[in-house]
């Protein structure tokens, strides 16, 4: 048990913004040894334990963020739920552990359980997937051939071979191929990730404004938040007129800066756009005619103001949608901030801006497989990701954020702005690297020159293959360890 703990803590650990790639898979060797050839429910047992440590230090921006009014309670609560899921991936290695290349068909069914735990309930929370703690290391190469689900299965995969291989060195074959295969895979694919500007360049401008650090004092002080962006955007628009900054061909603002209902009008958002004489793209609320609210991200041009808009396809559970709305009020200050759920959008965040297709997707998308890929399939040659983190403190989740730009980055082969109302804001390359980034609650505007791309990689290609596919070998290989049994019991 004490190594179980001690495993999932150095899971946590070696997570951003530690650049500790290496750690994961040691983690995973550690609990794929102690759940061999046990019983399911023992394996599960040992996953919980395994779950909770990683996840309890890795989710303590929820209790700086809440526990000041709400206790420890949803930050326990969600640890807990997310652990059980670790759990059934325990339970299922276990079973499987007995097969034949018992490493492929462990790291499968951890996959499979990740994959579960990013759908649902409500939506899924697939925060601390294995691939996020790969934003450095031979293995994030992976992500644009498999995206961020073969990046997990290739960690889990060398844990279990590692597992084996201290089990057992005489057979070394198998173990071998499971630790030697995602690593050298991982190296040969460096080459293949490209950074070259094939459609061109552009120059951009990312607006931190900065936000007072008040956790939830913040909630019901949108005004603060415009009013600060307003006004590092209007240095941006100095600093352009003395020549001091080179015109950018676009500016990006933050999640959550303005609040727009049906008349959609924002005169200082439309003065800023007007100097500059170039879009804006400002991530804000907006009330539609119809009453539906959206978090949106909007291009704000010169003269005509409001033009196209995403709205934000994955909404946070409890906050921007609330499920049991009684219950909730219990742990979520959003039940009485909110009256009503926001609608979802339903489209890839693809928004025509200077002359070029911007990828968008809105702070808590990032996480999830079916946004940024999508978006460069459908043309985007540039993603954003405007965020409001300022809710969290001085805490780690701006940087676990960041680590998950860079593998959409990799993933989609491009360049990603981040733009945080109060950092991180950031500008990564196509290969993962950050070539620009801001501190935690400063004002501070980010300029810079970045590559456009065109071409698709084979993980855009692929989609949801990957996913499924180790779907249906975890499931598969946790069927026939069962038929096995039952057959040996016969």
């Amino acid at each position: 048990m004490v190594a179980v703990i001690a495993a999932g803590f150095a899971l946590y650990a070696g997570s951003p913004p530690r650049e500790a790639w290496w750690v994961a898979p040691l983690a995973l060797a550690v609990l794929a040894a102690v759940v061999r050839h046990r019983r399911a429910r023992a394996g599960f047992g040992y996953g919980v334990v395994f779950g909770f440590a990683f996840l309890l230090p890795l989710l303590g921006w929820l209790q700086d963020f809440l526990g000041a009014d709400f206790g420890p309670w949803p930050w326990l609560g969600v640890a807990a739920v997310e652990a059980l899921f670790i759990g059934l991936a325990g339970a299922g290695m276990a079973l499987v552990s007995r097969l034949p290349a018992a490493p492929v068909w462990m790291a499968a069914v951890f996959v499979t359980a990740e994959s579960v735990r990013s759908a649902f309930p409500f939506g899924g929370f697939p925060w601390g997937r294995l691939a996020f703690t790969q934003d450095t290391g031979p293995l994030l190469s992976l992500a644009a051939i498999g995206g961020a689900t073969l990046i997990s299965f290739a960690v889990a995969l060398v844990g279990g071979g590692l597992a084996e291989l201290v089990r057992d060195p005489r057979r070394w074959a198998v173990p071998v191929a499971a630790i030697a295969v995602p690593l050298l895979g991982g190296l040969a694919c460096w080459p293949l990730v490209g950074t070259d500007a094939n459609a061109g360049t552009a120059r951009v401008a990312i607006v931190q404004g900065n936000a007072p650090n008040l956790g939830l004092g913040l909630l019901y002080e949108d005004d603060v938040l415009h009013d600060n962006h307003v006004r590092a955007a209007q240095k941006l628009v100095d600093d352009v007129r003395a020549g001091r900054t080179p015109r950018p061909d676009f500016v990006l603002f933050p999640e959550q800066v303005g609040s727009w209902g049906p008349s959609r009008t924002d005169p200082e958002l439309s003065a800023i756009a007007s100097q500059l004489g170039v879009p804006l793209i400002v991530g804000g609320l907006g009330q539609d005619r119809d009453g539906r609210l959206h978090n949106q991200v909007v291009r704000w041009d010169p003269g005509t103001g409001f033009g196209d808009r995403y709205v934000k396809k994955h909404l946070v559970p409890f906050a921007e949608t609330i499920p049991m709305r009684e219950v909730a009020r219990l742990v979520s200050p959003f039940v009485d901030r909110f009256q009503s759920d926001m609608t979802p959008g339903e489209e890839p965040g693809v928004i025509d801006v200077a002359g070029l297709k911007l990828g968008v997707g809105i702070c808590y998308d990032v996480a999830y497989n079916d946004v940024f890929g999508p978006a460069a399939a459908q043309g985007a040659t540039l993603l954003a990701v405007p965020t409001n983190n300022a809710w969290y403190g001085h805490s780690e989740m701006s940087y676990q954020q960041l680590a998950m730009s860079r593998l959409r980055a990799v993933e989609t082969g491009r360049a990603v702005l981040v733009g945080a109302t109060s950092g991180v804001s950031a500008v990564v390359a196509p290969d993962g690297s950050v070539t620009a980034q801001t501190e935690l609650f400063t004002e501070e505007n980010l300029t810079a020159e970045v590559p456009l791309r065109a071409n698709r990689t084979p993980a855009t290609e692929l989609g949801s293959v990957p996913m499924w596919t180790l779907a249906v070998l975890g499931v598969g290989a946790i069927a026939a360890a069962r038929w096995r049994s039952r057959k040996s019991d016969a």
